[in-house]
C-alpha cells in the first residue's frame, strides 16, 4: 500500500521535534532530576516550517 506524503512542511532543523527534555543530572529533593525544555530555535517550537514568502516582514525589492 502506498504511504502518503506529509502535507505539512517539516521543519529541517528539528525533524519536526521541536521540543525536548534535557536532564540537568542535578537531582530534587523528592529524588527526581531537574530537567530543561529546549524548542528548536529556527521554527520556534512548532515543528513546522513556514515558507520564506509568508513570513511577517519580508519585503522583496527589485
Amino acid at each position: 500500500m502506498a504511504q502518503h506524503a506529509p502535507t505539512a512542511r517539516i521543519c529541517r532543523a528539528c525533524d519536526g521535534f521541536a521540543a525536548v527534555a534535557i536532564t540537568t543530572g542535578t537531582r530534587l529533593p523528592d529524588g527526581s532530576r531537574a530537567t530543561l525544555r529546549v524548542t528548536c530555535p529556527t521554527c520556534k517550537g512548532i515543528g513546522r516550517s513556514v515558507p520564506t514568502a509568508l513570513r511577517p516582514g519580508r519585503e522583496v525589492t527589485e
